[in-house]
């Protein structure tokens, strides 16, 4: 019996599956590449891995000028532009890469943002947008009180 265990041990611990093992990455590791989609997670770039790859399947984020899918494999000195909401494009260049969740300080480490700067026509734009927006929702939707009811009710010819 003891013998048929120990046999069966040294297979288990032979058989070294890719993912069954996970090593921690050291800071002295390089990688050389990465799947773009991880990568736009770890640069807090999107808040999440899938919200990056809806954005990748999108059509919203662009290697090199050309449309990139989430598993794309990504390098340093990639130029990465993303379409942002209201039309906005950031534009960023890999500086590293990073396999798992770093800190917020560190990711911005891993790429250089090379978007330029608004115009004051702009800025002043996106600031009279945030203005309506928020008196839009300052006043919610209710339902009428009696005397709109009765309008309605006379619009409508009963």
């Amino acid at each position: 019996m003891t013998q048929f265990c120990s046999s069966f041990l040294q297979g288990c611990l032979a058989y070294n599956h890719p993912q069954s093992i996970r090593r921690r990455p050291t800071p002295d590791t390089l990688i050389a590449h990465e799947r773009l989609d991880v990568w736009l997670d770890v640069a807090c770039l999107f808040r999440t891995r899938s919200e990056a790859q809806k954005a990748c399947k999108g059509g919203k984020v662009e290697v090199n000028g050309q449309s990139a899918r989430p598993h794309r494999e990504l390098r340093v000195g990639d130029e990465i532009r993303i379409t942002r909401p209201a039309g906005r494009k950031q534009t960023v260049v890999v500086r590293g890469l990073a396999e798992q969740h770093v800190a917020k300080a560190v990711a911005r480490e891993l790429y250089t943002d090379t978007t330029p700067p608004l115009s004051p026509e702009e800025i002043e734009l996106r600031r009279l947008e945030r203005v309506f927006r928020a008196s839009i929702e300052a006043h919610p939707r209710r339902s009428p009180d009696k005397r709109q009811r009765r309008a309605l009710t006379r619009l409508r010819g009963r």
